[in-house]
């Protein structure tokens, strides 16, 4: 049950305690009290809203930073991880398998404002061996939810 309550929130975080349970064909307490003991056992770690900035008049750049890392004796990734995630900057870490150790997501006003965290606090720290900026041109889906699709022609075609 836990399962299908999850699928359905991540998909919708604001669909209803009453609508999940008639879905699911579960009282609402029942519902209620599955969410509650998931929020608790941290299993939902939050409920967040999806927005199209560029449709806002917020000036907003996304990048991806790989980051290559030495991890430290006795602490592995995890302390560093810690500190990346610290920074307000910082939307998301990801340790990752491949030719660098982490993916970090980055929200600033200008490519400038991105640039200077880089410079002046990710590259910086002891840890860090390398880093590779990539940035954001256009976000066409994000987290399952589709940003800009095509409005469809809803007319009926008719020909001769």
């Amino acid at each position: 049950m836990e399962e299908k309550i999850l699928r359905l929130m991540e998909k919708n975080s604001r669909i209803s305690v009453k609508d999940l349970a008639v879905m699911l064909g579960i009282s609402e307490i029942d519902a209620a009290n599955t969410i509650a003991d998931l929020e608790k056992k941290n299993v939902i770690c939050g409920y967040n809203t999806i927005i199209d900035w560029d449709k806002t008049s917020e000036e907003k750049v996304t990048a991806l930073i790989e980051v290559k890392v030495t991890p430290q004796r006795g602490l592995g990734f995890d302390s560093i991880a810690e500190r990346l995630y610290q920074y307000e900057e910082v939307t998301s870490v990801y340790l990752m398998s491949g030719g660098f150790d982490f993916t970090v997501i980055v929200e600033g006003k200008s490519m400038k404002a991105v640039a200077q965290f880089v410079s002046n606090k990710l590259a910086p720290l002891e840890s860090v061996l390398s880093t590779s900026t990539h940035f954001v041109l256009k976000k066409y889906k994000d987290y399952g939810t589709v940003l800009d699709a095509p409005e469809k022609d809803e007319r009926m075609l008719i020909t001769p």
